[in-house]
């Protein structure tokens, strides 16, 4: 499993959600390949589909679950829309939900 947390300088909420990604992953057990990656200009955004930071990918897949339907990729702080309000992190169940889909594909058809 392989996740990456895309940011850019400027905006905090990265430290924020690496934070969170790290305790997630301790909680649940789960080892995966952490990787993070610094977008720098708005081509290399558009071409990382990047959201704004930050964004949060396990095996390519965004844990937004309204990310793919988007193309408003650039230079900006992202908030994430939840339930709850705008955010700048997504919630941890976001994330719970994305891990248990990438173990699920890990581990292939039954």
């Amino acid at each position: 499993m392989k996740i990456e947390l895309l940011y850019f300088d400027g905006c905090a909420g990265h430290d924020a959600l690496l934070a969170r990604v790290t305790a997630v992953l301790a909680e649940t057990g789960t080892e995966a390949e952490l990787e993070l990656r610094r977008v720098e200009t708005e081509a290399a955004a558009r071409a990382e589909r990047f959201l704004g930071s930050p964004t949060l990918r396990i095996d390519g897949v965004d844990v937004d679950p309204g990310a793919a339907g988007r193309s408003d990729y650039g230079l900006t702080c992202r908030l994430y829309r939840t339930p709850e309000g705008p955010s700048p992190t997504p919630p941890d169940e976001w994330l719970w939900a994305a891990l248990a889909r990438a173990r699920r594909q890990d581990a292939g058809p039954a």
